[in-house]
């Protein structure tokens, strides 16, 4: 009949489920899921693992509960057990991802936003001895025998952490364009400097390419040679 609902689900038949709704938990994703696979060591890895944990809560329609945007004064007071529930779970997906030395300190925080910005407030320092470790990792980098994708790979995810470390306020004036292609020259020279020997003849021959390509135009042109 009509209106009837599933033995034991609680939801009539006809009933259409949002799955977009931030309050929807699919049977999938309970409290022991792991949505991501970094887990959290300290300061090194925060914004690694902050980008990864950031992207999984919003693919799940989650990031609310640690962003403010989905508070419980903002749910209505009929869905207000449906918003715990989702918090529980949102509070354990965190903390699964974080290692045991870390945990202990924020396993009795109650709202998955007070242990997102906590671990914020502790882990995302970037002082000087930080930045200047990431800058001497990207001037020293070799390829030395590694593949030619994982060495491009291991510069870019090297540039994306120090650009977020040191990045400049937004300007729409002419010095802009300058600057960035500044900084565009010199990934270039970085990456093509530190390209084993068996490259020298295809990279000369970048070099002479008028204008030069973009780092990830030369790696292609790289790829195919």
């Amino acid at each position: 009949m009509a209106g009837d609902t599933p033995e034991g689900s609680g939801v009539p038949k006809d009933s259409p489920i949002d799955f977009h709704d931030p309050l929807y938990v699919h049977p999938s994703d309970n409290i022991v899921t792991s949505i991501i696979t970094v887990k959290l060591t300290g300061n090194k890895n925060y914004r690694l693992w902050r980008s990864a944990m950031s992207r999984g809560l919003k693919a799940r329609s989650k990031l609310g509960f640690v962003d403010g945007s989905i508070t419980l004064e903002k749910t209505e007071k009929t869905k207000a057990s449906k918003w715990e529930r989702v918090n529980a779970v949102v509070c354990n997906w965190i903390l699964g991802s974080i290692f045991e030395n870390i945990y202990a300190s924020h396993v009795y925080s109650d709202k998955a936003k007070d242990i997102w910005d906590e671990l914020f407030e502790t882990y995302n320092k970037a002082n000087g001895s930080v930045i200047f470790n990431i800058h001497q990792q990207i001037n020293t980098l070799k390829q030395n025998g590694s593949s030619l994708s994982d060495y491009y790979n291991k510069l870019e995810s090297l540039w994306k952490e120090f650009d977020g470390l040191t990045s400049l306020t937004e300007c729409v004036c002419k010095a802009t364009t300058k600057l960035n292609d500044h900084s565009k020259l010199m990934k270039l020279m970085q990456f093509l400097s530190g390209l084993d020997d068996v490259y020298n003849q295809i990279k000369s021959h970048i070099l002479l390419m008028e204008p030069l390509p973009n780092v990830k135009s030369a790696f292609s042109i790289l790829s195919r040679e």
